[in-house]
């Protein structure tokens, strides 16, 4: 009986929290702030793996879905796998295209929702928050997964993926990926997001794509934008920041172009896997400029009559 009387008041909480987000314009500061100061918050114990802060933001991110009705892509929202002895689970929604061709290739649009829980203590506080690192990506991902709920404007379906284990290797994305492959989709790319939270304050563009040499990714992008939005990281090519976020499992199993976006390449953000790393250090208007700008890139990418991103090998 007692952990009936915790859980209840959580569930009604997050419908109230759904409420208040997607009340108004759902791209919007206020929407971004209020969902990653949730997702961010000391409630959620750094959302480490096997915690139950990371059961609250899994349990968040499904009734985000259900109330946008975004479907279970598997039996339920929860595409489960272990660690160690620890469960695990990926959170997966499915919005089906709407072409009867092209409904069958597949666009997955993704963001890792764990952290590291704690990190090195400052005064008094140990939480490690992960605002930017990377309730920012998760944040972005369901605000776009809302709009092509709502619009239904995708030809192509798409698979909202927001990934566990990513702190710990990329498991629950190489989870993903095995298990998506053995079902033997088409997939025609990932866009990945991670740490989006603030801007660079020199560079002519707003996000850079990881892996940007091995495919026409951002070049097709910035067309499709009709705004110089992506571009080249000289720092995440040295840093080999493609091998370092979600895309990468995707990328091996399936050989298609699947690409990290980030606006963080760990030169402009001083709190990476730091107790700082706060909702308030995040601009939330470059946040919703950002998502705004790429979703017609997206919708792009969804509506295409035939593949136009490649690799450069192929």
């Amino acid at each position: 009986m007692k952990k009936i009387f915790i859980i209840i008041p959580f569930v009604i909480l997050i419908g109230f929290i759904s409420f208040r987000v997607f009340k108004k314009d759902y791209v919007s500061p206020e929407a971004l702030e209020m969902m990653i100061s949730y997702l961010a918050s000391d409630e959620l114990e750094g959302r480490e793996l096997g915690s139950v802060g990371i059961e609250k933001a899994a349990i968040y991110i499904e009734a985000v879905f259900e109330k946008n009705n975004i479907k279970p892509y598997f039996e339920t929202y929860r595409n489960n796998f272990k660690w160690s002895a620890i469960d695990a689970y990926n959170i997966v929604g499915y919005i089906e295209g709407n072409d009867p061709k092209l409904k069958n290739e597949v666009v997955i649009i993704g963001a890792h929702y764990d952290h590291i829980g704690v990190a090195d203590k400052v005064g008094d506080d140990g939480l490690a928050n992960g605002a930017n690192d990377n309730a920012s990506g998760v944040s972005g991902v369901l605000l776009i997964a809302q709009h092509f709920a709502k619009t239904k404007s995708n030809k192509r379906s798409i698979l909202v993926a927001l990934f566990s284990a990513e702190e710990k290797g990329m498991l629950g994305s190489a989870y993903l990926a095995k298990t998506l492959k053995e079902d033997n989709i088409d997939l025609y790319t990932m866009l990945n997001f991670e740490m989006i939270g603030v801007p660079f304050p020199d560079r002519d563009y707003m996000a850079f794509v990881t892996g940007y040499g091995l495919s026409n990714m951002s070049e097709k992008m910035n067309e499709y934008s009709d705004f110089n939005l992506t571009g080249l990281s000289e720092i995440s090519e040295e840093r080999n920041l493609f091998k370092r976020s979600d895309n990468l499992p995707f990328y091996e199993t399936f050989k298609v172009p699947c690409h990290t976006i980030s606006c963080s390449d760990l030169s402009n953000y001083d709190y990476y896997h730091h107790v700082d790393d706060e909702a308030d250090k995040l601009d939330y208007d470059h946040m919703t400029n950002l998502i705004k700008k790429t979703i017609p890139a997206i919708e792009a990418i969804c509506n295409t009559p035939t593949k136009e991103i490649k690799l450069y090998n192929e």
